[in-house]
């Protein structure tokens, strides 16, 4: 267990995504969205180069955190979350990943406190960079193929439609309410009010 450091970072706030133009629009980036999403709540820019991601420290709930876009394409994420969590002594507990998943239709909002990876290979780099599954995680539908021959990875890296996007972004200030509530030690409300 972490001892933090007093002056420092208490929360990490992770959005998932891939860096680039040609990923923006994609469903494995509507993590990184709603993390831009939150900056743009709290008037900061997620803009300093720290922990091979962008970052950006500030408040919320009068509890300092660190919002983070790894920079490291998906499957590598854990890098930065672990050498962020490693300076500023931050256990997994205080770490909450946004990220899509396909098993749920899009603009649907799962909360948990910990769990398995489920197969999302941001979680997986995660959770063996951290060796815990105890982080907080907050899971944002993207709805899944429906010819389930189709090869995932062009799935996941397809462009949203208009309509899937605004079932997604209409749930981004739900997604900020929900992590306001995490940092301030009611995650369980916030199931009980999103999930």
């Amino acid at each position: 267990m972490f001892l933090r450091r007093s002056s420092g970072v208490k929360w990490l706030i992770v959005g998932l995504g891939n860096p680039g133009k040609k990923y923006e629009n994609t469903r494995h980036n509507v993590g990184f969205q709603s993390v831009q999403y939150i900056a743009e709540k709290l008037k900061t820019k997620i803009n300093r180069s720290k922990f091979h991601a962008l970052t950006s420290v500030c408040d919320i709930e009068n509890e300092k955190v660190m919002l983070m876009l790894p920079q490291t394409f998906m499957n590598e994420s854990g890098i930065a979350v672990e050498e962020a969590a490693s300076f500023y002594k931050i256990n997994p507990e205080n770490i909450i990943v946004i990220f899509d998943d396909i098993s749920l239709n899009p603009g649907t909002i799962r909360i948990k406190s910990k769990g398995s990876s489920g197969g999302h290979n941001g979680l997986k780099s995660i959770q063996g960079m951290l060796d815990s599954e105890d982080y907080q995680r907050i899971k944002i539908g993207t709805g899944d193929r429906t010819d389930k021959e189709s090869d995932l990875a062009d799935w996941v890296l397809g462009q949203l439609t208009d309509s899937e996007k605004k079932l997604i972004t209409d749930r981004f200030e739900d997604i900020f309410s929900s992590v306001k509530l995490m940092v301030s030690g009611n995650t369980e409300k916030a199931m009980n009010q999103y999930n």
